[in-house]
């Protein structure tokens, strides 16, 4: 697993930047033969994802909740399966990862892409918290089960984002039952989760990347957010419209792909897995902030940069661990 690097060092001498797009960093990329599998990729950046895979020639699968309304958000797009899967339900997960398994195919690329942000606390049939289950534990599942038929050389992308710097993984209490409860705060608790996800993944022999899109406020997932939130971010003016300021960290859709895709398909961070990246790089460790519920509930969208709670090992390998007793499942060994 590679050190996050600090501040000063520049990781990749590399002519992309946060306002590149995902098409430009996969131009020339040839991904024939590859086999991508992309969670929400029938909208917002994973619908992006999965245009750029498979206009660089891979063949996409995409699990949804709803194929029928991911079908008609995909029309057009030839060479992408469609396949049922809820990431909330266990059950679900396993019924698509054993159909997955029987086909005897690889999986070269897996972007866990779909999620959900600023819920009110509606928990699981589990008892979960609802950010917690579907951001992190859903995925985690998935990947487990999904482990037999990842490539030797298959790369994971962990969508994550700046609010993680919102919440460390607070371990005890991972569903609020004993403090206050704010949208914000499980929503940064899981992509912490998916952060630290990655680096334990990576340490385990599967190449993997926490990624930072950037804030896109065109989204499914910014559509659970009410206006007021939004502007309370930064994320759109007065008007309703969205700000869109990539070196500020907003940005359109097109460019919020980028970094997963980067990472996904460029030669240059294949030996440097386990990093937190965005802008298309590996990115610096920020300063760690104080966590308020009431603060973070109305304040912008944290700057950019990985928070040393998130790449702390220790809390890695005990997410890990956690994971592993909540979900009942174990991760094959490489």
């Amino acid at each position: 697993m590679a050190v996050q690097q600090p501040i000063e060092d520049i990781p990749f001498d590399t002519p992309f930047d946060a306002a590149s797009t995902a098409e430009q960093v996969a131009a020339g990329v040839d991904l024939t033969g590859k086999l991508a599998v992309v969670t929400g990729g029938h909208s917002g950046i994973g619908r992006e994802t999965t245009r750029v895979l498979r206009e660089r020639g891979a063949h996409v699968v995409v699990p949804v909740r709803d194929p029928a309304k991911a079908a008609g958000m995909l029309d057009g797009f030839d060479g992408v399966e469609i396949e049922r899967l809820d990431l909330v339900d266990p059950a679900s997960v396993d019924a698509f990862a054993r159909r997955f398994l029987a086909s005897g195919r690889e999986v070269d690329i897996l972007v866990t892409s779909a999620g959900i942000m600023g819920v009110p606390l509606p928990r699981d049939a589990r008892g979960h918290e609802s950010h917690f289950a579907t951001n992190h534990l859903g995925h985690f599942r998935l990947t487990a089960r999904l482990a037999p038929a990842l490539a030797r050389d298959a790369r994971v992308l962990s969508v994550s984002a700046a609010a993680h710097r919102l919440s460390p993984v607070v371990f005890d209490d991972l569903a609020f039952e004993h403090r206050e409860y704010h949208p914000m705060l499980g929503y940064g608790q899981s992509k912490t989760a998916n952060i630290l996800f990655a680096l334990e993944l990576d340490r385990r022999g599967v190449r993997a990347f926490p990624v930072h899109p950037g804030s896109i406020v065109d989204t499914k997932l910014s559509g659970r957010a009410t206006p007021e939130t939004l502007r309370a971010m930064k994320l759109i003016d007065d008007d309703g419209k969205p700000v869109i300021d990539p070196y500020a960290g907003k940005k359109t859709v097109r460019q919020g792909a980028s970094t997963s895709v980067w990472c996904a398909v460029s030669p240059r961070p294949a030996g440097r897995g386990g990093v937190y990246c965005l802008d298309n790089n590996i990115a610096p460790v920020a300063e760690e902030r104080a966590h308020d519920a009431n603060r973070h509930g109305t304040s912008e969208v944290p700057p950019a940069g990985v928070s040393p709670h998130a790449i702390d090992p220790a809390a890695a390998a005990r997410l890990w661990s956690v994971s592993e007793e909540l979900t009942g499942v174990g991760f094959p060994a490489r």
